[in-house]
């Protein structure tokens, strides 16, 4: 019977997370190709948004009215059905941005012939002319692209609450919380999987991927009403406008601290957003030929990790492995900004490790964050708990990270080219202060005691 159970909840996990990493990790790449890298910005930012909106919904759908996983069935059949729609939208507004992208190169070789001649009065009408055909182009293009953005930020909205919908299902119906690494890999494996099929079939650059994700976001919601089932835990009880706005999930951060946790956690996703926006690029870089398939050595390192994790909780603890967790950060973005000003192999060298260190970045605060965030919280608000966890760190975290490292990126580039060592380096130091801080700050001796149901063994 548990392994049956067990086997459901990694087929969810797997599905879970082929259908984000099939579309997610190269939807940069794919809107650059396709002249829409202007839209990137508003692709990227669907994630946080979505998770910043999603559990004010989730707070009082999943915990009062109906079990998790028919919430989860139907959120993700509404979400695959409106990602199959991107494609032809993207479609539409691809010829207009082609021409934005024409006039801006236009418009800017102009401008810097009538500031290297301002008695120029030639090349003055010259250039607002261009500029004048760039605002008629973008505002032609505008309303195409906003329909393609609107898509991935509806799609986002129903996904984002299914991240804290599958951990109530899984919590819910293990008997050993050391089952959970063994589940939550197949979420690991599932995005390899996705990484490796769009690789192979050359869909990287292709909106085909959004199709292969749509159709695993449907099948996966199908896949969702034959999963445990799991009720409502706090049916019947009254409902007032605090469970709305997760007012019995705030009050956990009246403990010092998981207050600490929640805040780190939250600002340590600032430069995770670096990892996201611009891995891809960097690895194009320095040379090399797939930065998609060699991203996903990073997920096949978060396999290893996850699987030691239980030995490692014994050992370690709750306080070590999130601190080991944002070291890994530290030393990542540390090696990348060294790196650049390097030749041949200690310069690819440091960003293949980098990419290696994902499995200790990832596993070792994030899924230890999920573990420590279920103990803390009553059964009744555990899915209010997960649901707070993921709008402040993919919500609020990411979201402030989009907006640092974009207006970093343009304080780091000179003449068209960024300055990789300096642009790496910041994420590094920021990072460093919040490990340190969390160490001097956070302590937990209930959660950290061994008799814990995560330590045993």
């Amino acid at each position: 019977m548990k392994q049956g159970v067990n086997t459901r909840l990694s087929i969810m996990m797997f599905l879970q997370f082929f259908l984000w990493g099939a579309w997610f990790a190269t939807l940069g790449k794919c809107l650059a190709d396709n002249s829409l890298g202007l839209l990137g910005g508003g692709a990227y930012g669907s994630a946080p948004l979505a998770a910043m909106i999603a559990p004010l919904f989730l707070g009082l759908i999943a915990d009062r009215f109906f079990p998790s996983q028919i919430v989860m069935g139907v959120l993700l059949i509404i979400g695959g059905i409106v990602l199959a729609l991107a494609p032809g939208a993207a479609e539409t507004a691809k010829p207009f941005y082609a021409i934005v992208v024409e006039v801006t190169e236009e418009a800017t070789a102009a401008a810097k012939a009538a500031e290297e001649a301002p008695d120029n009065k030639e090349l003055a009408d010259a250039a607002a002319e261009a500029e004048a055909a760039l605002i008629d182009a973008t505002s032609s293009a505008t309303p195409k692209g906003n329909v393609v953005v609107w898509l991935f930020i509806a799609h986002m909205l129903c996904y984002m609450p299914t991240l804290g919908l599958s951990n109530t299902i899984a919590f819910t119906n293990i008997s050993d919380q050391n089952d959970f690494p063994k589940i939550r890999v197949w979420g690991t494996i599932g995005w390899i999987v996705a990484g490796l099929i769009v690789g192979f079939m050359g869909w990287s650059a292709s909106f085909n991927m959004f199709y292969l994700a749509a159709a695993s976001s449907v099948l996966l919601g199908v896949f969702s009403f034959t999963l445990p089932h799991t009720p409502p835990p706090a049916k019947d009880k009254p409902l007032d406008i605090k469970t709305l706005f997760m007012v019995d999930a705030l009050k956990l951060m009246a403990d010092p601290p998981f207050f600490v946790f929640v805040l780190c956690s939250t600002l340590i996703c600032i430069p995770l957003a670096y990892y996201y926006g611009l891995t891809s690029n960097l690895l194009g870089q320095v040379g090399f030929d797939a930065p998609a398939s060699t991203m996903t050595i990073g997920q096949m390192s978060e396999i290893f990790f996850m699987l030691l994790m239980p030995l490692c909780f014994a050992r370690l603890g709750v306080k070590k492995m999130l601190a080991i967790g944002m070291l890994a950060w530290v030393v990542r973005y540390g090696l990348w900004g060294w790196a650049f000003g390097q030749t041949g192999v200690m310069l690819s060298a440091p960003i293949f490790a980098g990419i290696l260190l994902h499995g200790i970045c990832y596993d070792f605060f994030f899924v230890t964050g999920m573990i420590y965030t279920d103990k803390k919280a009553k059964p009744e608000v555990r899915s209010q708990a997960q649901s707070l966890i993921v709008m402040l760190t993919q919500g609020l975290g990411l979201g402030l990270g989009a907006q640092a490292f974009g207006y970093w990126t343009t304080k780091c580039t000179v003449d068209g080219a960024l300055d990789w060592s300096k642009f790496w380096y910041a994420p590094a130091a920021f990072a460093g202060v919040v490990m340190v801080a969390f160490l001097a700050l956070f302590w937990d001796k209930k959660v950290e005691e061994p008799e814990t149901p995560v330590a045993a063994s």
